[in-house]
């Protein structure tokens, strides 16, 4: 532990009654206080040592503040939303028309069955490239191939993908 974070903790369980006192005030109520000081003794722990602290008190009921203020305003807004019985018009997400989600999962499934119906290195190589978001330089280094022979499989991928997604006849 830093000699910064040890002199705040000294310095916490020493002042913690006057402290919950400041906290209560802000806060409204004693069990949330008891809370905030607990936070704020966990925020004392990571504390480091550069800068150096110069005047620890001031800076411990500072963030003793702080911390009550963030905690109220966190309340009042989670009062608002959930105790009004209402939600704000952008707190609620617009449900997709049941015709686009039928859709949706129409091409899903074909999508699922193209690559299917791809060689085991090709669809391997496109479902590390675009599901797992591997880079093609480690793709490539995990196949032990040329970065241009994973490009060249991630094409074939999707211009086969594509044609089935597109085929007229589905």
């Amino acid at each position: 532990m830093t000699t910064n974070a040890i002199a705040l903790t000294r310095l916490l369980v020493h002042e913690r009654p006057f402290l919950l006192r400041l906290v209560q005030r802000i806060v409204g109520n004693a069990p949330t206080a008891e809370d905030v000081t607990q936070s704020l003794w966990f925020k004392v722990q990571r504390i480091d040592d550069d800068p150096p602290i110069v005047n620890k008190r001031a800076y411990l009921y500072r963030l003793a503040t702080n911390l009550a203020c963030d905690f109220a305003r966190a309340d009042q807004r989670y009062r608002s939303v959930f105790e009004s019985g209402e939600l704000p018009e952008e707190a609620v997400a617009p449900l997709p028309p049941a015709d686009a989600a039928l859709i949706d999962r129409q091409n899903l499934d074909i999508l699922m069955a193209a690559l299917d119906e791809l060689p085991e290195r090709t669809r391997t190589v496109f479902i590390l490239r675009k599901i797992h978001e591997m880079p093609v330089e480690e793709i490539a280094a995990r196949f032990g191939v040329g970065r241009d022979m994973i490009l060249k499989l991630l094409r074939a991928a999707v211009l086969h993908c594509d044609a089935r997604l597109h085929d007229p006849r589905r």
